[in-house]
């Protein structure tokens, strides 16, 4: 991983907190579909990330980082879900959300500032 891109870092340390969360739901409270609807998008955020690092032109980069930025949306989605359906605790649904949060602002950031420089992006286009 490079060291000091900050998305990296944290969309990383997110799949992370959503693969341990994933075993939670599957060993403790016998959960298994919306936890793997959960751990797919959340997990697939950091890996479209290093997508994006890794493209080929800018129009790939900025593809990969749109995904990122939908997977991000739908995993927000799948932890408001189980934590509206008693399988998270608000605590444990809120700190995720802080989380996840925190990644859709950094990806909408950059990708407005990709707009801006003439790319068109998913949230824009």
């Amino acid at each position: 991983m490079k060291e000091g891109n900050v998305l990296q870092e944290k969309s990383y340390a997110f799949a992370l907190r959503v693969v341990k969360t994933q075993r939670f739901l599957s060993d403790e409270k016998h959960e298994y579909t919306l936890s793997k609807q959960l751990l797919r998008a959340g997990t697939s955020i950091g890996a479209n990330v290093e997508e994006a690092i890794g493209g080929h032109s800018d129009k790939d980069f900025v593809w990969k980082l749109g995904i990122a930025y939908r997977e991000a949306r739908e995993t927000h989605y799948w932890v408001r879900l189980l934590r509206d359906s008693d399988y998270l605790t608000a605590k444990q649904a809120d700190s995720l959300l802080t989380d996840v949060d925190e990644l859709l602002r950094i990806l909408s950031r950059i990708l407005i500032t990709l707009k801006g420089k003439g790319g068109t992006t998913p949230l824009n286009s």
